[in-house]
């Protein structure tokens, strides 16, 4: 059976798009399908790795990993806009019942990174999505001194606009991805 989770991100400096990267390897590991996918730029000079996300993506996704750059503890506006306009499948019910998850980078420690997961989690549950985060059965949650929440993975740059992620914080994005996929397939079969 085919699985699909959708990594839909913004990201300005490459932080929320390592992470991003990293979220699809643990759902591959998984065996599901990782379409990596950027919300569209406010600003149409800002260029991203991965294409833009088409509206019928979202609709048929089977998961979704949702990420944005901390912006005083919200996601940043192109997030927001995107999700502004997302009222037509919102309408159908498209969404309902699909796992999610949310993953951030800050520039520092106490930069707003659980505030802005917090925040971004309330579209999914407006969407009726069901959300995930990272159980404490990962090691790295209790030893990391970067990165790493309960509510999702995150990345600290420590004010260097720095998207090299620590090694506490790659294991917590894969292991996300994986918990992810996994969600994704079991409510998928349950739902055939």
């Amino acid at each position: 059976m085919s699985c699909r989770v959708l990594i839909l991100y913004y990201s300005r400096h490459g932080a929320v798009a390592a992470l991003a990267d990293k979220i699809a390897i643990g759902v591959q590991q998984s065996g599901a399908e990782a379409l990596v996918r950027c919300v569209p730029p406010l600003d149409k000079q800002h260029a991203s790795r991965h294409a833009v996300v088409d509206i019928k993506e979202l609709a048929s996704c089977d998961g979704l990993a949702f990420g944005s750059p901390v912006r005083f503890g919200n996601m940043v506006a192109d997030a927001k806009a995107f999700w502004d306009n997302t009222t037509s499948i919102w309408l159908k019910g498209e969404l309902i019942d699909k796992p999610a998850g949310v993953f951030t980078s800050s520039g520092s420690m106490h930069g707003g990174n659980e505030a802005t997961l917090l925040s971004m989690s309330l579209p999914l549950l407006h969407h009726g999505m069901l959300l995930t985060g990272i159980p404490y059965s990962e090691p790295e949650l209790h030893q990391t001194q970067t990165g790493g929440t309960p509510y999702g993975p995150t990345h600290v740059s420590g004010h260097h606009a720095d998207d090299k992620l620590s090694v506490d914080e790659q294991r917590l994005a894969i292991a996300f991805g994986k918990r992810l996929a996994t969600l994704s397939l079991q409510l998928k079969q349950h739902r055939l």
